[in-house]
């Protein structure tokens, strides 16, 4: 770490204590060349990676974006706040887990799918229908039976 007074490259380590939230850890730093003191503040800083869109534009990921898209697939849906919450919260970590810079909007697409067909089947085939621009309604019954799963034949069918 570099002096903020004189900067030499070397500082000394005086003291190390974790803050009260366990969030940030305060160092007490002292300058081995003009012997000074000064303090530093260490924090985890988590960036979530931007998103490559279609058409080769970026714009940085918005929590509020993925809610609202959320929210319009599970209008008037039997979904909780607490359930969105937590589709929002694992939707994030695996963007944060993918350790790239930057996720072509298909990817963050195909998260929004999983959670959805976790959480609300009629909500998946709604996003599922604008995500992959449905042109006809032989796209929306394949979109259907992918989510019913192979058929059974009539007479094993109760």
């Amino acid at each position: 770490m570099k002096c903020p007074f004189c900067d030499h490259a070397d500082t000394q380590v005086l003291d190390s204590r974790v803050s009260e939230e366990g969030d940030t850890i305060r160092r007490r730093r002292r300058c081995l060349s003009c012997d000074r003191r000064f303090t530093t503040y260490e924090r985890v800083e988590l960036a979530m990676p931007s998103i490559v869109k279609r058409n080769g534009s970026r714009s940085e990921y918005q929590s509020e974006k993925l809610r609202a898209s959320l929210a319009l697939s599970l209008r008037k849906r039997p979904v909780s706040t607490e359930d969105v919450d937590a589709a929002v919260a694992r939707i994030e970590e695996g963007l944060l887990t993918s350790g790239q810079r930057e996720v072509p909007s298909a990817y963050l697409g195909e998260l929004v799918m999983a959670e959805l067909k976790k959480m609300d089947k009629v909500a998946y085939v709604r996003f599922a229908s604008v995500y992959k621009s449905f042109e006809d309604i032989g796209e929306f019954v394949e979109a259907i039976r992918e989510m019913q799963g192979p058929l059974l034949p009539k007479k094993l069918r109760k």
